[in-house]
């Protein structure tokens, strides 16, 4: 058991060495008593993490690295020790789905696993995202942040630029809003693959090019929009390398994956590249910044 905003993180770690994959548990609670399938879920704090080593392969020593890599990351936050148990296959490859359930993110969206019903309400935004992917599955208060910020700031004719996609969660709610224009990009090539699959599932393809780079490979051209959910230290590797060039004119840029001690060192940045912070949202420890590109700037 972990708290919501490491899951991700433990799950990106147990994924190196679990190929037969890893699930994040979300411990939810129905809405009404004895509700259907139907309903939706509040989240608790809290969830579980679970990956499934085949026996069959070297366990005891995927087990061990496991433990070591766990052990890093404990160094950063806070994470129980890990417990291990022998199950059946079987029971892994279905028992798992029934800890998942539909959830409300922002104002709007909803997020639904494919294998759940759910009787869509007027004006609802529902994703599909099945859970247990290391690269974002809205769980993390950063991910939720950015997805209220598009539902104030995002406007259909906006040319958009996902920067570190993961999941593509960003892209495909900024989709989903009517966005027409959207390149998202990853240096993690498994990152595209999944990202370009869940454009598909959400019927969303046509409007997201998704590829594999990093912020040279699309500075030709500038963005109405550009989405950043990454960590404090890369945002300000991205501004010394000119990260404001590809915001046009008055564009805006979404900012997160800093916490709040981090979060002066990242406008001091951006204002380096004419990005004046205009809004700004936080969850916990969590930061999420909202800037605009100066008008008179002239590093385009």
């Amino acid at each position: 058991m972990t708290e919501a905003e490491t899951a991700e993180a433990v799950a990106e770690v147990l994924s190196r060495y679990a190929p037969n994959g890893v699930a994040i548990e979300q411990i939810a609670r129905d809405i009404q008593a004895g509700a259907d399938e139907g309903a939706t879920a509040q989240l608790e704090p809290i969830v579980a993490v679970r990956a499934y080593l085949s026996l069959e392969d070297d366990v005891e020593t995927k087990r061990q690295q496991m433990e070591e890599a766990l052990w890093h990351l404990a160094q950063i936050v806070h994470i129980p020790e890990p417990t291990f148990r022998v199950v059946a296959e079987s029971d892994w490859a279905n028992a798992w789905k029934e800890h998942y359930h539909v959830v409300h993110l922002g104002e709007r969206f909803v997020i639904k696993p494919t294998w759940r019903e759910y009787a869509v309400r007027p004006g609802e935004i529902v994703m599909e995202l099945d859970p247990g992917m290391a690269f974002g599955t809205g769980l993390h208060p950063t991910t939720q942040m950015c997805l209220a910020a598009l539902e104030k700031y995002a406007r259909p004719e906006m040319h958009t630029l996902d920067l570190g996609t993961g999941s593509g969660i960003l892209a495909i709610g900024a989709a989903l809003l009517g966005m027409k224009s959207i390149i998202a990009i990853d240096n993690d090539p498994l990152a595209v693959k999944v990202a370009q699959e869940n454009a598909e599932m959400n019927h969303v393809g046509e409007q997201i090019a998704v590829g594999l780079g990093s912020l040279n490979e699309v500075a030709q051209q500038t963005y109405d929009l550009i989405i950043v959910n990454i960590l404090a230290r890369v945002i300000i590797g991205l501004c010394e390398d000119n990260l404001g060039r590809v915001v046009r004119s008055g564009g805006l840029a979404i900012f997160a994956g800093l916490i709040d001690t981090q979060e002066y060192g990242v406008r001091e940045a951006l204002q380096t590249q004419g990005l004046k912070v205009i809004d700004r949202l936080q969850e916990k420890d969590w930061v999420c910044l909202i800037a605009r590109k100066s008008a008179t700037n002239r590093r385009e």
